[in-house]
């Protein structure tokens, strides 16, 4: 019997979360002050608000796990301190990453967390979380000029649970059209057209 790919993120969401969060803590040391103001796959967005996002997004699933529920009121307004020039979003990032890990790790539960009128399995809650956290790392790369491809392992897991993620109604507000690539293409590489980026 084949375990499913839904099967492995409920079991195995936060491990994913973790080597997602180490995958892109790794590629903060690209990150200059001269920097700040580059575009990034994001469109919009210049890399310091991205930043400031991935700040909020760590927020988010720091206090999923903490109380076990969502609340989607506070999780669509950053922390007040985001508008504040003299933040340091890199710093911040990495200090919000090692509290967001380190509440998962020690969590003996919640067994699911509550989202708006719904009850998803935490595992499955961080299993998207590392989506986020791992393109978001890529993004953060190419807004500093560099190629640095996602672990082989990791993008399969996350291109195949986007599969069952990402449909039509989430563009072009989530993500943009997806991005046509050779069948050679590797799992990094499908992973970042499916969510609208061009590798």
């Amino acid at each position: 019997m084949t375990v499913s790919v839904a099967d492995r993120a409920l079991t195995g969401g936060f491990a994913l979360l973790e080597r997602a969060m180490g995958y892109t803590l790794g590629g903060l040391v690209l990150v200059r002050p001269e920097h700040m103001a580059a575009r990034t796959p994001c469109a919009a967005w210049d890399l310091r608000t991205l930043l400031l996002h991935m700040n909020h997004s760590l927020l988010t699933l720091h206090q999923a796990v903490a109380a076990g529920h969502l609340d989607l009121a506070a999780a669509s307004n950053p922390e007040a301190d985001y508008g504040d020039p003299t933040v340091d979003p890199v710093a911040s990032l990495r200090n919000r990453a090692c509290r967001m890990i380190g509440a998962w790790a020690a969590s003996d539960g919640p067994v699911e967390i509550a989202i708006a009128d719904r009850r998803l399995a935490a595992g499955f809650v961080a299993a998207t979380g590392a989506v986020e956290v791992a393109v978001h790392g890529w993004d953060v790369a190419r807004a500093c000029g560099q190629d640095r491809p996602l672990p082989p392992a990791l993008a399969g897991e996350l291109h195949e649970l986007c599969l069952l993620l990402v449909d039509d109604g989430d563009r072009p507000h989530r993500f943009g059209p997806e991005v046509e690539l050779p069948s050679t293409a590797n799992a990094g590489d499908r992973l970042l057209a499916l969510l609208g980026r061009t590798p």
